[in-house]
């Protein structure tokens, strides 16, 4: 099984805010004449890279966002390398797959950086989009119907 990341999307309400955000991001590198691909800068580099990218094991790993204490959405790794940030430091490049996974929202407490998660306890993918209704419906009215216990 592959291990995942988890990490706090600060400044992010909404599964779709993140989405528009990236798209803007990936519009801008392909103007520049760079690979599409997000790319997200960490101070510290994962000692378990190789679990988390390990071709034999079938799909490498994802990173899950919380947004707004839940756990909402996540996305697969398309490599970790080692880059430069805007001031010269060396750092850890999480480069991301364009796609958002919507997974089963669970709540979460903030943290710092970012942390393992395996495979084991990640929630699972939801069914494509939500084919009950709910789609449509506000996230706040989501997550209140969620927190009492009606979806």
């Amino acid at each position: 099984m592959a291990l995942n990341l988890i990490k706090l999307c600060v400044g992010i309400d909404t599964v779709e805010q993140l989405a528009a955000f990236q798209k803007r991001r990936r519009a801008e590198l392909t103007a520049a004449g760079l690979p599409a691909y997000n790319r997200h800068l960490t101070r510290n580099f994962p000692r378990r890279v190789d679990e988390i990218m390990d071709p034999e094991e079938g799909p490498s790993g994802s990173l899950f966002w919380v947004i707004r204490r839940e756990v909402r959405v996540r996305q697969p790794f398309h490599a970790i390398e080692e880059a430069v940030d805007h001031e010269g430091r060396r750092c850890c490049a999480l480069v991301l797959e364009p796609e958002l996974i919507r997974v089963d929202p669970r709540p979460h407490r903030p943290f710092q950086g970012w942390r393992y998660l395996p495979a084991a306890d990640a929630p699972a993918d939801l069914a494509g989009a939500e084919t009950d209704g709910t789609d449509e419906m506000p996230e706040e009215m989501l997550r209140e119907l969620r927190a009492l216990g009606l979806i």
